[in-house]
């Protein structure tokens, strides 16, 4: 039993110490550009070695996505652990209206998206890392549905929602946004039509 106090300040110290190197990198390459800083400046920013830097991040690129894991498992828990009697388009939207939708209106989102479209060894590693969260979502959907792994319509849906951040970025209401395109998954781009049509008459 003493045990466990010792263990959760342990990884409390842990996740502090991981925050202030992602922040501190967040901040040096906003200001002086990917590639004009090194993993040095970093460490001494955040006041830790470049081994302690190295045992928390595999890689410089990985500074700037520094909430991958915790993305992807929130993601699939979104699935995994949605309440009895919900579908999983819906369990996606509760999760992207109450994670995302907040991303989206960021004001310091502008500065993160232009940091990575101007660098290509960050543009590179944020498409990776997408298609792993879509793997990783599209496993999760086929086991829940009882599919097969490389179910077709579960890798499709998976990338759809995935799509979902982007399309919310720079709009004037994101959750409106968000609630439109998962309009759209549940009930499809014909019946969306043909309601919109005949509400105008046409």
């Amino acid at each position: 039993m003493p045990e466990t106090p010792t263990v959760g300040r342990r990884e409390r110290k842990k996740a502090a110490t991981r925050q202030a190197i992602a922040d501190a990198a967040l901040e040096l390459f906003l200001e002086h550009g990917f590639e004009r800083v090194s993993v040095r400046d970093i460490a001494e920013k955040a006041d830790v070695s470049t081994t302690t830097l190295f045992a928390h991040f595999p890689s410089k690129e990985a500074l700037v996505f520094d909430r991958e894991e915790e993305v992807e498992a929130a993601l699939t828990a979104a699935v995994r652990e949605r309440p009895k009697g919900q579908g999983v388009v819906e369990a996606l939207r509760a999760h992207a209206l109450t994670s995302w939708v907040a991303i989206a209106s960021d004001p310091r989102l502008d500065r993160f998206t232009a940091l990575v479209d101007r660098t290509p060894a960050l543009r590179e590693y944020g498409e990776r890392m997408w298609m792993r969260h879509a793997d990783a979502l599209s496993a999760v959907l086929a086991e829940e549905l009882g599919r097969e792994a490389d179910d077709l319509a579960c890798s499709a849906l998976a990338r759809f929602v995935l799509e979902v951040p982007i399309l919310a970025k720079g709009r004037h209401d994101p959750r409106a946004t968000v609630e439109t395109v998962f309009d759209l998954l549940i009930h499809g781009w014909q019946s969306q039509h043909d309601a919109k049509n005949a509400g105008t008459g046409s």
